[in-house]
């Protein structure tokens, strides 16, 4: 019989800082300490445990102060998302509404598939003190609480409620986030009394332990029913999406497409998977798409999806194909292999690649297909030029695309979301080196900008400390969340902020008025209000947060502020008004499923349900 492993006499959250202190990463940058430090607001609900183990642990685990959970939430996400799932960070909040607005930044990394860890305050097991500050009392349920919410917007879930849970809790926590298929939010509940109490843990338990991404081959048979429906495709396509670079395969992808002669497609997800000036990239697919991609899928006989979820803006509600096209989807998750009875290749999208390009052999698509995809890429790129020219036409998101694009390092990262800014920059946007996009539209989620943006910032000065990271953001998400322009400066980490004011929600604004409706509570003008509509001052602001700002009036003064935010050492704030109606890219979009009134006393509603509704025949309904 074997002796007893020594232990170490630590309390719970003693313990968890102590074990994620050890845990490191093996990728093809090196090795890496897998969390990379936390967000944190101290509360009653995790200060005197929680904050007094990560103190001991502060240069190990870098600790940022946020200036709202959500924000922090969002900022880890982008942290993901920048070492591509690769490494984490943690959040923590105290028990109450601290935890409770880490609900939406969960929901944003759950739909982006990204791992963020949130170690967040709980009521007493004990329930000697109930009902404590802040606790939600369910009368017939005394177990529920806040953090229960959390059960549907994380992979896991879990609540300690003995110190002796960690040993399991923690190592399937990080599985979850590492695991290619599963990957997302895992978020653990420490009650108050549970992080201070002592337990004699294994001392193996906090051995250094390194990861590594488990890349799943595809099942042979798969892959040959996959090639054989492709080697059949007269006008095959690829869909490319964002888990093209999780699994680090864009390389295989552009050898793959090149070397069959396959027009390739981008995700929003999966947009900067290949280069602008590749012949092959025939621009951004769907809802907030181009042209060139839409009328090719259209077209299309045989889709090889690579790495997308297939979401509503990626296939245009499912109106971007052909009823008769045939699907292939390289997945590494089931769920998303499976959708529209496409033929499923479950695996690591590099294997997978690798695995089909030995499989349909010398087969190349046909040369009037590709030569027709080139010269709808060539038509479109005339489109984005003229979408971003500046002279004698009001102010607009594309223009100050343009001007950045041009300006902008290779390796600057470009951070945006919501609104109409996403689709903008999907359209307009012309790549200058793989993956320095981040598109948050998984979840759509205004104030992700300014806060991912900070997150990327930490994630991208570990690696590229010479790069940028340029933020994007209209005036309605910064009046929403912009308290991280104030970390961005405590902390160094630069950021290039455009302001970009239309005067409220101007892409909901059109989107109500393209469906027959009114002007109505979008734009500030059309809000009710008790005094004149006035524009914030958003340089004031920005200054009083430390960065430095300017406000410009046109695009050649914003080519001129730029130059200076680059040379800046502080988080630049430039502010440029654009026109809320005129200047937005229209050209090529597909269809998106909209609910309009079937009934209506308004004319134009009714028109513009007909209109909607007319297209529909083209939907394909899940076959």
């Amino acid at each position: 019989m074997g002796t007893r492993p020594s232990s170490l006499h630590l309390t719970t959250a003693q313990a968890i800082v102590r074990y994620l202190a050890n845990q490191y990463i093996e990728t093809d940058a090196g090795r890496a300490r897998l969390c990379g430090g936390g967000f944190a607001i101290f509360g009653h609900g995790n200060v005197t445990c929680l904050g007094e183990a990560l103190y001991g642990y502060r240069d190990q685990l870098p600790l940022y102060r946020g200036q709202n959970e959500q924000g922090m939430g969002l900022a880890a996400t982008a942290y993901a998302k920048y070492h591509l799932r690769r490494r984490f960070m943690f959040c923590t909040a105290s028990a109450g509404p601290g935890t409770s607005n880490l609900v939406t930044a969960a929901a944003t990394a759950h739909a982006n598939r990204l791992p963020v860890l949130l170690l967040c305050g709980d009521t007493y097991v004990t329930r000697f003190p109930d009902p404590v500050l802040q606790q939600l009392e369910h009368f017939d349920n005394p177990v529920d609480g806040v953090n229960d919410a959390f059960r549907a917007v994380t992979r896991y879930w879990d609540r300690i409620t003995h110190p002796a849970q960690i040993l399991s809790s923690l190592p399937s926590a990080l599985a979850v986030m590492l695991d290619p298929s599963d990957c997302g939010p895992a978020f653990i509940g420490l009650p108050q009394d549970v992080q201070g109490w002592a337990f004699d843990y294994p001392a193996p338990f906090f051995d250094e332990t390194t990861h590594r991404i488990r890349r799943q081959a595809p099942d042979v048979d798969d892959v040959s029913a996959a090639a054989r429906l492709l080697a059949s495709a007269e006008r095959p396509l690829i869909i490319a999406g964002g888990g093209v670079q999780y699994s680090g395969a864009v390389a295989d992808l552009t050898e793959f497409a090149a070397a069959h002669d396959i027009p390739v497609v981008e995700t929003i997800a999966g947009r900067a998977n290949l280069l602008g000036e590749n012949a092959l990239n025939v621009g951004p697919i769907g809802v907030t798409g181009s042209r060139s991609a839409n009328v090719v899928a259209e077209k299309a006989d045989v889709i090889v999806a690579i790495g997308t979820r297939l979401q509503d803006f990626t296939t245009g509600s499912w109106t971007a194909f052909d009823h008769e096209a045939r699907f292939i989807s390289l997945n590494t998750a089931r769920h998303d292999a499976l959708k529209h009875r496409s033929l499923p290749v479950i695996g690591d999208a590099r294997l997978g690649i690798q695995a089909l390009d030995r499989a349909i052999g010398d087969y190349r698509a046909p040369s009037g297909w590709r030569q027709a995809a080139e010269s709808e890429r060539t038509a479109w790129s005339e489109t984005v030029a003229d979408n971003i020219r500046t002279g004698n036409r009001p102010n607009s998101y594309a223009q100050a695309i343009g001007v950045a694009n041009a300006l902008c390092g290779k390796r600057d990262r470009i951070v945006t979301a919501a609104g109409g800014l996403p689709a903008e920059v999907t359209a307009n946007w012309r790549t200058l080196d793989i993956g320095t996009l981040d598109i948050e539209f998984g979840y759509s989620c205004m104030g992700y900008e300014l806060s991912g943006g900070w997150g990327a910032r930490i994630a991208q000065s570990e690696r590229e400390p010479d790069a940028d990271t340029i933020v994007f953001v209209g005036d309605g998400s910064y009046l929403m969340m912009n308290s991280d322009i104030y970390s961005s400066v405590l902390t160094g980490k630069k950021l290039i902020v455009l302001v970009l004011d239309n005067g409220g929600f101007a892409v909901i604004n059109k989107l109500q008025n393209n469906t027959g409706n009114e002007p109505f509570n979008n734009l500030i003008q059309d809000c009710r209000l008790a005094v004149e509509p006035f524009s914030v001052d958003f340089e004031l602001h920005a200054r009083a947060m430390g960065a430095n700002a300017e406000t410009v009036e046109n695009a050649t003064e914003l080519a001129d502020a730029f130059e200076r935010a680059k040379d800046s050492e502080r988080t630049y704030v430039i502010v440029m008004k654009v026109d809320p109606h005129e200047g937005w890219t229209e050209e090529g979009h597909a269809w998106w499923e909209l609910g309009t009134p079937e009934v209506s006393e308004s004319e134009k509603v009714r028109k513009a349900h007909a209109d909607i509704e007319s297209v529909r025949v083209r939907q394909r309904q899940g076959i």
